[in-house]
């Protein structure tokens, strides 16, 4: 005689499983919506950190001529020190103080825009350390926790750099006087935060609760305008400033910039 599971036991198992596939896909949501918190978090704080870097120093972070004088020389690597000190494997370089975060020279070479977080960090004023040193493919050569502070939002990280203006018809930002600004996003293959890593709906929660929800204008601009975005002048392309997130795209074709923070 063979015996099976009756239609109660079977119903059973069955609420079970779906019980426990709604507390994991919870589970996931709440991980993702802390992660989306901890972006504006994180901004907030690597702001401050460069203002009040600002106020002590009197220059920007990265191009502060005087760095070596404080933290030490780091010999080699394309270092500039204007300063006697003698070298120290634990120092910084200083930056050429023309208000601007410049990138390198070539790979394994110091540059401005590593600087930036290796001088906030030798501060005190963010947690962390940072080579301030390009990895080697090129000026550009990002490690994420290396050279840039890497984010809570999965595989992302920051990045900070001066471009006064992007003509965006020559790529997929928008055209804009952009300044010294920070850009958010994924690690291109031996290169800089480029990526998008964002989803378009994820992008508009926060440029909502930090700058006015349009992904062209205000301080918040979008990155990877043809996907993240959806047209509203169809020919005007890079200068469509009237543009809004393509928030039914549900995959991570997103990246941002916040602009002028110095």
């Amino acid at each position: 005689m063979q015996r099976g599971f009756s239609l109660v036991e079977l119903s059973i198992v069955l609420v079970i499983l779906g019980l426990l596939t709604g507390g994991i896909l919870a589970g996931q949501s709440l991980i993702r919506a802390a992660e989306l918190r901890a972006v504006s978090t994180e901004y907030s704080r690597y702001l401050t950190a460069a203002h009040s870097f600002r106020d002590k120093y009197f220059a920007m972070p990265g191009d502060f001529r005087d760095a070596t004088k404080f933290w030490g020389y780091q010999s080699g690597a394309g270092c500039v020190t204007n300063s006697a000190v003698s070298p120290n494997p634990s120092g910084t370089c200083d930056g050429n103080g023309n208000a601007s975060i410049d990138a390198g020279a070539a790979g394994s070479q110091s540059g401005e825009l590593f600087q930036f977080w290796s001088h906030l960090a030798r501060a005190g004023l963010i947690e962390g350390t940072y080579t301030g040193i390009a990895g080697t493919a090129n000026q550009f050569d990002a490690t994420l926790a290396g050279n840039l502070p890497a984010s809570r939002f999965a595989q992302a990280g920051w990045g900070t750099r001066t471009v006064a203006f992007i003509d965006g018809t020559a790529g997929t930002d928008f055209t804009g006087n952009y300044g010294t600004y920070f850009l958010f996003g994924a690690k291109a293959p031996s290169s800089f935060v480029w990526n998008p890593i964002m989803k378009p709906e994820e992008q508009w929660n926060l440029d909502t609760k930090m700058d006015d929800g349009k992904p062209a204008t205000g301080k918040m601009l979008a990155g990877e305008r043809p996907t993240c975005t959806t047209a509203v002048a169809a020919a005007a392309g890079a200068t469509d400033y009237a543009a809004t997130y393509a928030l039914s795209t549900t995959t991570a074709v997103c990246k941002f910039y916040i602009r002028e923070i110095l």
